[in-house]
C-alpha cells in the first residue's frame, strides 16, 4: 500500500511539475504590504500550494493534539468508573440478613 501512496504521489507531482512549466508567464503580484513585479506564476502558484499545504499540515496537528487529550480524558474517566465498579462489587455483603431454618419459629 506504501508504494502505491508513493507512486500516486509522483504521478501527481509529474502533473504539477508539467502545468507549472506550461505556465511561464510573468504576473504582478500585490500583497497588502508589499508589491512584488515581474513574478513568475509558476513561482506564485508553488508558494501558494505551499502555504496551502503548511495552513492544512497545521490545522490536522491542532484536531489531532485535540483528540488525543480527549482520548486522554476519558481514558482517565473510565479508569476511575472502573475502580468504582469493582468497589462496588467488592463492598462486603451486610450481615443482616436472616436465614430462617424451616424447623425454628420465629
Amino acid at each position: 500500500m506504501k508504494l502505491v501512496k508513493i507512486f500516486t504521489l509522483f504521478i501527481v507531482l509529474l502533473f504539477a511539475l508539467i502545468f507549472l512549466m506550461q505556465n511561464t508567464g510573468l504576473v504582478s503580484v500585490n500583497l497588502i504590504f508589499k508589491q512584488y513585479e515581474n513574478v513568475s506564476v509558476a513561482l506564485v502558484m508553488l508558494f501558494a500550494l505551499g502555504i496551502g499545504i503548511l495552513i492544512g499540515y497545521l490545522s490536522a496537528v491542532g484536531l489531532l493534539l485535540s483528540a488525543k487529550a480527549e482520548i486522554r480524558s476519558l481514558n482517565i474517566k473510565n479508569h476511575r468508573v472502573v475502580n468504582e465498579l469493582n468497589d462496588l462489587r467488592n463492598v462486603a455483603i451486610e450481615e443482616g440478613i436472616n436465614i430462617i431454618d424451616e424447623g425454628e419459629e420465629q
